[in-house]
């Protein structure tokens, strides 16, 4: 009888090298390690029968072509990660904001194509802040491109802009003892509509999705029904932040990718320190009565992504994330240490994963990399945990070099935009 090695050895001459073999050998299942170019895998691609795989057959090619409407403060950067890192893997070409614009699309003005840096264009993934413009996005992006979008419960997401954005945002700047508490209670007293970054104020997921923030589903619920039926016309998915697995389940499967090209590292989270550990039920009240259009949004679209788990089957669905949870366990067990524990900025030895910090009064975590590390898989896992700022300048650069062509000099944008948020340097630890 041969050996499991040869057994290994003859089953691989009929695979392609990107595959990941799974023997089953009696009771007992093998698993093959495998390094594809920079990526490491560690999840086998094929699923348990009570899963059932696609229905297409022959089954799908990957989805290349993929714009994500990346809102704010809604694990949208982890969601840019995986996109990025996908991108780079197939060798695709990622639109990013001209130098302008800094890291984020001109935000907060709408989406223009010329936003974009030359270099990048045209692309099969976008995955920066931008806000939402369709005409603009069709003439940017190749026919048969996939649009998807996160949204977050409005109550969370308004205590994480208020925290972050609080040095920026001239309503937040206005507010004693930078209390949401006493925003809430009296928002009016201390938001003006049309000041720089009121839109971190009011109704953001709106802004963000091209909507008009300062509408209300109360006084115009026509207005409501036509945003959710423009949303729903473009984009093929629209995740929840609170059921991210489950989200990146329904993603892999509308782009016919693999559970391992969704695994990810927890991006831009904030210290324990830096939020509320639990938001009051009288504080969540009013912080979604102020956000109204946002929070009637949100309703929608959380039935709707429950419907579409149900429509692939439930059961299916919540067994593939229990799988992507442990998968992504043992990936970052394997890159950052038996013990992988998000660190403050201070702490990260490794310069290119030291995330971007708002401002002194809060602390963004981030990974590290054990020391002595080297190779292919170091530098896998530094991707893995790579900060969006860095991870842009790091494809711009490399996307810049890829192309002769695109080495022309960079327009002049018109009316350049207000200079994006920057990072406020760290004071020297213990001050």
């Amino acid at each position: 009888m041969p050996s499991i090695l040869q057994r290994l050895q003859q089953a691989t001459k009929t695979m392609s090298r990107r595959k990941i073999l799974l023997l089953v050998l009696g009771c007992s299942t093998v698993s093959l390690l495998i390094h594809q170019g920079a990526q490491l895998s560690w999840y086998p691609k094929l699923f348990p029968l009570s899963c059932p795989p696609l229905r297409e057959s022959p089954p799908r090619p990957k989805h290349m072509t993929v714009a994500f409407l990346k809102t704010h403060k809604t694990a949208g950067t982890t969601v840019q990660n995986i996109l990025f890192r996908f991108a780079e893997r197939h060798n695709l070409t990622v639109a990013l904001p001209h130098p302008s614009c800094e890291h984020q699309f001109c935000y907060p003005r709408n989406f223009s194509a010329h936003f974009v840096h030359p270099a990048t264009r045209p692309p099969h993934v976008l995955a920066s802040h931008l806000r939402f413009d369709r005409a603009e996005l069709e003439r940017l992006m190749p026919p048969g491109t996939v649009y998807v979008t996160i949204l977050r419960e409005p109550a969370a997401m308004f205590e994480s802009l208020f925290s972050y954005y609080n040095q920026y945002c001239p309503a937040f700047r206005r507010v004693p003892n930078a209390s949401l508490e006493a925003f809430l209670r009296t928002p009016e007293a201390y938001y003006r509509a049309g000041e720089h970054f009121a839109m971190f104020a009011h109704n953001t997921l709106a802004y963000d999705l091209g909507g008009d923030n300062e509408r209300s589903p109360r006084d115009d619920a026509a207005y409501l029904a036509g945003l959710i039926r423009q949303v729903e016309e473009v984009f093929s998915l629209v995740m929840i932040a609170e059921y991210f697995d489950e989200s990146l389940v329904l993603l892999r499967r509308l782009l016919a990718w693999d559970l391992d090209d969704v695994l990810y590292a927890k991006l831009n989270a904030r210290a324990a320190s830096s939020r509320l550990a639990a938001i009051p039920e009288a504080l969540a009240r009013a912080a979604r009565t102020w956000n109204a259009l946002d929070a009637s949004l949100y309703d929608h679209f959380n039935a709707t992504f429950w419907r579409r788990v149900a429509h692939a089957g439930r059961a299916c669905v919540e067994r593939e994330a229990r799988e992507l949870r442990e998968a992504r366990q043992r990936l970052l067990r394997r890159c950052f240490g038996d013990d992988p524990v998000l660190r403050p900025a201070a702490q990260i030895r490794t310069k290119q994963l030291q995330p971007w910090q708002p401002s002194r009064k809060v602390d963004i975590m981030g990974y590290d990399l054990p020391g002595g590390g080297a190779g292919p898989a170091t530098e896998a896992c530094l991707k893995l945990a790579m900060p969006e700022v860095q991870y842009s300048n790091y494809l711009l650069r490399k996307q810049k070099r890829r192309g002769g062509a695109r080495a022309r000099p960079e327009p002049v944008l018109d009316n350049p935009p207000p200079r994006p948020i920057r990072a406020i340097p760290r004071s020297p630890q213990g001050s």
